[in-house]
């Protein structure tokens, strides 16, 4: 489990009277409700040497409890198709259904999976790739170098789409070179590319997969209930180490406030992503583990629309919010401050020093907006989808620190589907709070987004000097020059205020003790199959 690390504070510019008042404010956002939780879901022992039959049978559903699994997750699968889904919160899951090429572990290394072996050229601009042997989809056929061709091609736009990963479009070509080995070509050699290749491998025979998903991990596909759950079991054809659990349910938890109460009452066994106060209410038959999210918290602003076309006023925004305060309010202090779109976990590409870009400086906010043209402030609304608490706390402390500066902050809370629709797809939005992930172990991951013509570009974010910064990272094969060029696109992300960048969340799991085994990932994932009955 990784340690709490709490940053400088960047100043005091609130009143202790308004903090004293939003503590009570953001504790009420989580369930308060520890003392009525009840162990319903432990049996008391008879106080009885002899063995009944109905402790015979109370031991019988013990041992078969610790066959299921229930996961309490905070929105709903966003499609079954796992080239077409965009949530991290899908794709945390589809982690335990699909696998790529390479799948990446708890250590952020990348590993073979439906590749038992690969290489890459002097010049990396070839990737060859040997089929794992004997390995089966959940549907019980064999995966083929055909499956693989169809499964990157498809991700490629062959069919006449634009390439529904950016970096695809730098492929020439998939070649099928015998029935266990494919080579697949490059425009120009990137040597990252690996990293691409965590894409979900499905059979190119299943004509429909938006309704019947069929992967080749350790889990397979069941069923899905919108707004209810999505069910999977284990997959015992599976090529490596097998689930321990047999049934997994992934449960729709859009309410916060009932985190707690389910997890003790027992519909739920596991819930990432409680927060700091809903962890500290919970019984000693939970098991709390921290790490961090690996994502960037950060109030996204819609660069296209006023005010925030205006680069002085981004900048304002940024001297009057503080990330620590933020994280002492939200998190118990707990997180790590981030000055651009990179988080921690991408050691040589963090940047702390721009943490210090905007140091909190209510004088200089309420300057640049005089100079842009607002002296006495605006009005706006944050958009946040309800279903994360962390992010609806960091909204409301946003808003409490923006007063400082004259600017009225109002929060809008939608449901999460709402939010990936209206903010995320249509861009219909001012702002949001919201946490940005990595797809893939690649800087890329999280830099791409901010691309002009990117599609991913929901802040509007535009800029000649980070295209060209972004290009001369992905043109160069030299290591140093790379990670220069991707520094040099978090630097003008930073000084250009494409959004207010506040900090990477610590992320506490909740897990019954009946279970263990839980891990966290450089990425958005939950590795379900890793996890065991305690005895």
């Amino acid at each position: 489990m990784i340690k709490r690390r709490i940053m400088k504070k960047k100043g005091t510019s609130l009143l202790m009277v308004v903090l004293t008042t939003l503590t009570v404010a953001l504790s009420g956002c989580s369930s308060d409700k520890a003392g009525d939780s009840a162990n319903s879901g432990e049996t008391a022992g008879a106080g009885t040497d002899t063995v009944t039959s109905t402790q015979t049978q109370e031991a019988a559903a013990n041992t078969d409890d610790l066959s299921k699994l229930i996961v309490g997750i905070p929105q709903d699968i966003d499609g079954l198709d796992p080239h077409n889904s965009t949530g991290a919160g899908t794709r945390e899951v589809f982690y335990n259904i699909f696998e790529g090429l390479v799948k990446a572990d708890s250590n952020g290394n990348l590993n073979p999976a439906v590749a038992s072996d690969y290489t890459i050229s002097d010049d990396a601009t070839v990737y060859s790739f040997t089929l794992r042997d004997g390995i089966k989809f959940h549907d019980g056929s064999a995966v083929t170098v055909e499956d693989i061709k169809y499964s990157i091609e498809r991700n490629m736009g062959v069919d006449g789409g634009e390439p529904l990963i950016r970096a695809y479009s730098k492929i020439d070509s998939v070649n099928i070179v015998d029935d266990s080995h494919v080579d697949i070509v490059l425009k120009e050699a990137d040597s990252d590319f690996l990293t691409q290749l965590t894409v979900a491998i499905i059979p190119a025979a299943n004509e429909h997969p938006d309704t019947t998903p069929i992967g080749t991990g350790p889990y397979k596909y069941v069923s899905n209930s919108p707004q209810e759950n999505f069910i999977v079991t284990r997959f015992d054809d599976y090529w490596g180490e097998k689930a321990y659990i047999k049934d997994v349910t992934f449960k729709i938890e859009s309410n916060m406030d009932a985190i707690v109460m389910d997890l003790e009452g027992g519909s739920i066994d596991m819930m990432a992503r409680v927060t700091s106060t809903q962890a500290n209410q919970l019984s000693d038959k939970f098991e709390v583990y921290e790490g961090t999210m690996n994502l960037v918290q950060a109030l996204y602003l819609n660069n296209a629309v006023k005010p925030f076309d205006d680069v002085k006023v981004r900048q304002a925004l940024c001297y009057a919010i503080n990330p620590q305060e933020i994280m002492d309010f939200v998190s118990d202090g707990a997180g790590t401050e981030v000055g651009s779109a990179m988080f921690p976990a991408f050691t040589k590409y963090y940047m702390p020093e721009l943490n210090d870009t905007y140091n909190t400086d209510t004088a200089k906010a309420k300057e640049l907006l005089a100079e842009a043209g607002y002296p006495d402030g605006f009005e706006f609304t944050i958009t946040v989808p309800s279903n994360y608490g962390q992010h609806v706390d960091t909204a409301q402390v946003i808003a409490e620190e923006l007063k400082t500066i004259g600017v009225t902050a109002n929060i809008q809370e939608i449901e999460w589907n709402s939010w990936v629709s209206d903010v995320y797809s249509d861009r219909k939005y001012e702002a949001t709070v919201v946490g940005i992930d990595a797809s893939t172990l690649s800087a890329s991951a999280l830099l791409s987004r901010y691309v002009s013509d990117a599609g991913k570009n929901f802040v509007n974010f535009k800029s000649d000097a980070f295209d060209t910064a972004y290009a001369n990272a992905q043109a160069t094969q030299n290591d140093d020059e790379k990670t220069k060029y991707y520094k040099e696109c978090e630097t003008i992300l930073s000084q250009e205020a494409a959004s207010v960048y506040i900090q990477d969340l610590p992320e506490f799991v909740v897990l019954n003790k009946k279970f263990t085994g839980y891990k966290f990932f450089p990425l958005y994932v939950q590795d379900i199959a890793a996890i065991k009955p305690a005895n």
